[in-house]
């Protein structure tokens, strides 16, 4: 009865330590998405997530910028480089020259993914309302979004459904034991 016992709280615990593994695991990879918007200044913000799950994407994104403004200028192509405020935000490596922009930005690691976006360029004065755009806005939500995906209900939850599973599981199983128990010894 008690190697039964043990192959049984084996069992639910191999289960549980799959459960508990498989979201990390099948969480990120795969196709990517770019989010372009200016920075109300002479630059853009490039924001790589995946499309599957909306997740930042942590490894390092190769990827270009190209510009044509409305008077036929072009600029660029010019290389993004990793920006020290998030580890999914990109910037070009020179300045947009002033003007309006039809920017295209192209990635081709980790994933290929092009958008192309209007962005406004020029030197701005920095206020304390310019912090509070839609831009700024854009990225709180995003913020709050991602803390209810991961936050306090996300993964405590997951684990205290499962734990209670097999709580019950076991309980049934030693209640069905010593009914059997019971029964063989009259």
């Amino acid at each position: 009865m008690k190697k039964t016992l043990t192959y049984v709280l084996t069992a639910l615990m191999a289960g549980l330590v799959l459960m508990l593994g498989a979201p990390a695991a099948s969480a990120h990879g795969g196709a990517i998405k770019l989010e372009v918007t200016g920075d109300g200044a002479d630059n853009v913000n490039v924001l790589a997530t995946y499309k599957k799950d909306g997740h930042p994407v942590t490894e390092i994104v190769e990827a270009t910028l190209s510009a044509t403004s409305a008077d036929g200028r072009s600029f660029g192509p010019v290389p993004l480089r990793s920006a020290p405020e998030g580890q999914n935000l990109y910037h070009a490596a020179e300045p947009l020259p002033n003007g309006d922009w039809k920017v295209t930005v192209t990635a081709t690691e980790p994933a290929k993914a092009a958008t192309t976006v209007k962005v406004k360029a020029g030197e701005i004065s920095v206020s304390p309302v310019a912090a509070t755009g839609p831009a700024s806005a854009s990225a709180q939500s995003k913020a709050a979004a991602a803390a209810d995906d991961e936050g306090a209900m996300g993964m405590p939850l997951k684990i205290g459904i499962i734990a209670l599973v097999a709580l019950l599981a076991v309980a049934a199983f030693i209640g069905l034991a010593r009914r059997n128990r019971a029964s063989v010894g009259r």
